[in-house]
């Protein structure tokens, strides 16, 4: 995968990729229902529900990225499972963005609201996925779904 496109209003010049990381956080419901629930993030900048994630730093794989960022947002630590599908977008800034997201099932800690993150909040998927403000967090959190199911028929 590389890190570089052309930009065409840069002529020849390439525009740097932003790579970033994150995971749909979850664990089993507490209410006897078979299910499980996943954790979104609220961002006050941005005034958006999405899932937690966030950019690499120089020479940091997506993988550690993605823990500890996961950790920074929402306080909790997490069992790093299958990667699910790549997000790749424009960011605000115009640039092309790059979004690895791997399973993360919560093992303990605890939020605590900071700058980055106001508010976290447990749904169900289908809740989950009506509160996302993105439309490209939803191939994300499916591919979730269909992940879960085959490696946790119960």
């Amino acid at each position: 995968m590389s890190s570089d496109r052309k930009s065409a209003k840069d002529g020849d010049r390439p525009e740097r990729v932003v790579q970033a990381a994150g995971g749909v956080v979850w664990r089993r419901r507490d209410d006897g229902v078979d299910e499980v629930d996943v954790l979104l993030v609220h961002r006050p900048k941005y005034d958006d529900w999405t899932l937690p994630k966030g950019k690499l730093e120089p020479d940091e794989s997506h993988e550690h990225a993605a823990i500890r960022e996961v950790h920074e947002e929402t306080g909790l630590h997490c069992v790093r499972g299958a990667e699910l599908d790549v997000s790749e977008y424009t960011d605000g800034k115009g640039r092309p963005k790059i979004v690895r997201y791997w399973m993360m099932q919560a093992d303990g800690g605890s939020f605590v609201a900071n700058d980055e993150v106001d508010e976290v909040r447990w749904l169900p998927v289908s809740q989950g996925a009506e509160l996302l403000t993105y439309p490209r967090d939803l191939p994300v959190l499916d591919c979730f779904s269909r992940m879960l199911r085959r490696t946790d028929p119960a």
